[in-house]
């Protein structure tokens, strides 16, 4: 039987599916239907919340629901939370008009991160397709702040138009950065655009990077995924050292509800980052 000192010790523990209630800093409104909210944090909050770069929470919106979203800020600071989301529902949608001083709610952080420091001393490569940059964003603030750590680092992004790239403005000063590669390529361009055009999988030939020596983080639709990543190999890439960002189907976020099981996998818990041999067989079974 257990002691009391156990029971306190349980109870004590604080509930993964409670959130916490917590205030909109600043909404940037970034493409017409994607806004970043920062969320405001004090110093409990923030030891609690402490993010890894990859890692998700589930976010509130009073009287609609919860949804899964990636953590897309630097999370080496420590007084915000910064997440960025697509409207594509009614959750998404009522978080997307949240305002400064509205009230949302949390729980997490859940899920498994980038190999950011598992990376030190080799060549880095990202690819991001779509709204993938989101949790690959928190990459290249790690990379930047600590870039003497890292060999040749690459940002390989895609959109499907002008008006639909994100971070525009930040993947200008990154451009400007030295000693790092960023090329950007649309699906679909216009008179504005005088960059690449074409998927995201065609700037891989142009990544300044050793393929013996990289490794690859990728996020972005799945069929960009298995494209890139076979590309990847085909570079001479071991699947080993590529890591894929899969996020579908999460409910819960604690393994409960089964909604997000992937083969033997639950996405929520062991997920959201995969090393891709250890899940690529399960990508291409159908409707898996």
């Amino acid at each position: 039987m257990a002691g009391l000192g156990d029971i306190g010790a349980a109870t004590s523990r604080p509930d993964p599916m409670a959130p916490r209630f917590l205030t909109v800093r600043r909404r940037i409104r970034e493409t017409a239907d994607v806004a970043t909210l920062d969320i405001a944090l004090d110093d409990a909050d923030a030891e609690r919340l402490a993010c890894r770069p990859g890692q998700f929470n589930m976010l509130y919106a009073f009287g609609v629901g919860e949804i899964p979203v990636s953590v897309s800020g630097d999370t080496s600071i420590g007084d915000r939370v910064t997440h960025t989301i697509r409207a594509v529902g009614a959750v998404s949608k009522a978080l997307v008009n949240l305002k400064s001083g509205d009230a949302i709610g949390l729980r997490g952080p859940f899920g498994s991160s980038w190999p950011v420091e598992e990376a030190t001393g080799c060549d880095v490569l990202i690819v991001a397709g779509g709204i993938g940059l989101v949790p690959l964003r928190p990459v290249v603030y790690h990379l930047l702040r600590r870039r003497v750590d890292y060999g040749r680092v690459s940002l390989l992004c895609g959109a499907r138009t002008l008006d639909d790239l994100l971070f525009r403005k930040e993947l200008d000063a990154w451009r400007r950065t030295p000693d790092f590669q960023l090329r950007v390529s649309l699906d679909r361009a216009d008179r504005r655009w005088s960059g690449d055009v074409g998927y995201v999988t065609g700037l891989l030939p142009k990544a300044r990077v050793d393929s013996a020596e990289t490794v690859a983080m990728v996020c972005g639709p799945e069929i960009m995924i298995r494209a890139t990543a076979q590309a990847l190999e085909d570079m001479g890439v071991s699947a080993t050292r590529i890591f894929v960002s899969l996020e579908r189907n999460m409910k819960c976020a604690v393994g409960f509800c089964g909604h997000c099981q992937f083969g033997p996998h639950f996405l929520c818990k062991d997920g959201p980052v995969y090393r891709y041999d250890r899940i690529r067989d399960f990508l291409a079974i159908r409707e898996l």
